[in-house]
């Protein structure tokens, strides 16, 4: 029977590398796989647990509820979007969700608020900084750059949302050069 999984915290490339290898190699019939879901053919009774199994032992989780796919299906958006840089959104962020979920925005923030506790502005805010986190660490990029690179008006206001957020200036962050990066599953 083919079925499409939604997967809780599948938020990278080296995610669908690990579950791709663990699906293969107990042969349940793996037809597609993204950043949270997959397409499986599988014998639900029999194999259905085996996969849970599977997402428990590397730290994913189903998703059944309706509303908890569609928080999710969010969160994989914004982190796509922070994947390419520089960041280009055409106009608000807003327009951007409701265009690639093909859902009313007022729906989507009032269901992410509820799930998640947070608005999707401020997940968003959160997802920058561990961008910015990332970027500082490279010396490809100063921090004027790295705000533009990531659509900020001013560098004064990343380093204001910088400062919010970490507790620390990016100058500071960048002079104690250790990772003091959170991983994107773990945000909120």
């Amino acid at each position: 029977m083919v079925k499409d999984f939604y997967i809780k915290n599948m938020v990278c490339d080296r995610c669908i590398k690990v579950l791709k290898d663990e699906i293969r190699k107990l042969k349940i019939g793996l037809l597609d796989i993204e950043l949270g879901r997959l397409r499986l053919d599988i014998d639900e009774k029999e194999q259905l647990n085996t996969l849970i199994e599977i997402l428990d032992r590397n730290g994913f989780a189903l998703i059944t509820s309706t509303e908890d796919k569609l928080t999710e299906k969010v969160k994989i958006e914004l982190i796509k979007l922070l994947n390419v840089m520089p960041l280009e959104i055409d106009g608000k962020l807003s327009d951007f969700l409701a265009d690639k979920l093909q859902k009313d925005y007022s729906k989507i923030s009032k269901v992410f608020s509820i799930t998640e506790g947070i608005t999707i502005e401020k997940y968003f805010i959160k997802l920058k900084i561990e961008k910015v986190k990332e970027l500082i660490q490279t010396p490809d990029y100063n921090f004027t750059e790295i705000s533009q690179l990531l659509d900020y008006s001013h560098i004064n206001h990343l380093s204001g949302q910088f400062k919010s957020e970490t507790g620390m200036s990016l100058s500071t962050y960048k002079s104690q050069q250790k990772n003091f990066r959170n991983s994107l599953d773990k945000i909120m």
